[in-house]
């Protein structure tokens, strides 16, 4: 058994502990990295980068197939080999910046065990056993495998294993219809796949419901099928190869099954009672600058139970070292985080949605839009599918915003940064911006929220006035 004595111990290498470590190593403390997975965490290796390379591809199919509205005609040839090949070369080429090379040039002890909690002040592994400071748990999450009768003795996918099939399925049955059920379906049925998609609830629930329903449109103009306020009841082994039978007798037959019901915190195995640190099924409970139970303790991204998102995850990282390191009080909950769901047509939200907001805020909202029909570069790419919205509250503050439409999930930065700065409304209509892009869709709709009073009789017999100056 090796033992050492550091500043900080990290316990997972996701977004979440590679940020800590990266950052407090070069700001000069010792510090011990454990990781028993593989280096990156889910996003790197069978989240984020894998799916969004699957979904890079299959949009390519759609551009081709549906290229004649541009005046060029073209079918595509599809290789699942290729295609597996192009998302494991995406992998390989970021693997470096979260490798284990990388960070132990940077001086940080990397440790591929898997690590628990011995007592309140030391990690253990199975060679090495560590007192530290401070520690973190950044173990991420893994999917939520639901209690389904038969599912555990009928072959089934995750978005972990999906990724290395060695052919495309014929018939790809999806269990759930969140993010990651709507975004896998839609790129497997571009790919060639048959797919039926099964929510219990509504398809992308909490989303905005006009935006989900363009998504839904498009999601059956592709072919996929979609079943939605209806539970499995029952799954198991079929001749086509797996069916799944519905509380309403229903039943769908498929060559493979994927299970998108949701992620659950990965904190299993921890020992987080030797830590004096509490939890529940949910994620370790933290406090609003994310400290647990044990003072010496923080859990941070998927592990904290909060946002399961990569990018508020590394927004945890930076909560972390500006109050463990620089003392400060920053907040988790401090910043608003956008959601993005890499459909086609994209959804963005942040903050409030509509619905959202007129539930807490009653009439003293507005809700101002503009349409990507209205954008010229929307209408010359012949995509001019969705909108802007944004929900505005007393005296110009931004609730929230939803934009449907390509590329929505990087048009929604500019109202991340005015709702992070605390900016009114009127900052969005500032800006001068180049045209024809499709970034004009916000400030335009911003520009809505004025133009009742811009247009007003009050504001034209202001405009006669002044016009009589010289």
């Amino acid at each position: 058994m090796r033992d050492l004595k550091v500043d900080l111990c990290v316990i997972g290498a996701g977004s979440a502990g590679l940020s800590v470590a990266a950052g407090a190593v070069q700001l000069g403390l010792k510090v011990a990295l454990f990781e028993h997975r593989e280096m990156g965490g889910d996003c790197l290796n069978w989240g984020c980068v894998p799916s969004k390379a699957l979904i890079a591809a299959a949009d390519a199919a759609h551009a081709a197939r549906t290229s004649a509205r541009l005046g060029v005609s073209a079918a595509p040839e599809i290789s699942w080999q290729a295609v597996k090949a192009h998302v494991h070369a995406a992998i390989a080429r970021i693997a470096p910046i979260d490798s284990q090379e990388r960070f132990e040039g940077l001086g940080v002890a990397v440790i591929r065990e898997h690590a628990r909690f011995v007592d309140p002040y030391t990690v253990q592994s199975n060679g090495v056993r560590v007192r530290a400071r401070r520690f973190v748990i950044a173990t991420g999450s893994h999917p939520a495998i639901p209690p389904i009768p038969g599912l555990a003795e009928t072959p089934h996918l995750t978005n972990e294993t999906i990724f290395s099939l060695e052919a495309l399925p014929r018939r790809l049955l999806i269990l759930g219809g969140g993010a990651i059920g709507v975004e896998l379906g839609q790129a497997f049925r571009r790919l060639g796949a048959e797919v039926v998609v099964i929510e219990a609830l509504r398809l992308l629930n909490g989303a905005d419901e006009e935006a989900t329903g363009l998504v839904r449109a498009q999601l059956a103009a592709d072919g996929v099928e979609i079943v939605e306020g209806a539970k499995a009841a029952s799954v198991a082994r079929s001749d086509a190869g797996v069916a799944v039978t519905l509380e309403d007798r229903r039943s769908f037959d498929g060559s493979h099954l994927l299970i998108a019901t949701g992620r659950t915190p990965a904190i299993e195995g921890l020992g987080l009672e030797a830590a004096n640190v509490r939890f529940t099924r949910k994620g370790v409970e933290t406090s609003p600058t994310l400290r647990t139970s044990n003072p010496r303790v923080w859990a941070l991204g998927d592990a904290a139970g909060r946002e399961l998102l990569t990018h508020a995850a590394g927004w945890h990282a930076s909560v972390f070292v500006r109050n463990a390191l620089f003392k400060a009080r920053t907040r988790a909950d401090g910043q608003p985080i956008p959601s993005v769901v890499y459909a086609d047509p994209e959804i963005a939200q942040i903050g409030l949605t509509e619905a959202q907001a007129a539930e807490r805020y009653g009439a003293a909202i507005t809700t101002v839009r503009w349409a990507f029909e209205e954008n010229d570069r929307a209408v010359v790419e012949a995509d001019p599918c969705g909108f802007a919205k944004i929900i505005v509250g007393r005296k110009g503050r931004i609730l929230g915003a939803t934009i449907v439409g390509a590329h929505a999930g990087d048009l929604i930065a500019a109202i991340s940064l005015a709702m992070a700065n605390r900016l009114t409304i009127r900052a969005l209509t500032n800006p001068v911006i180049a045209y024809p892009t499709r970034s004009e869709i916000w400030k335009r709709a911003a520009g809505a929220y004025y133009t009742p009073l811009l247009f007003s009789a009050r504001t034209r017999a202001l405009v006669r006035v002044l016009q009589r100056i010289p």
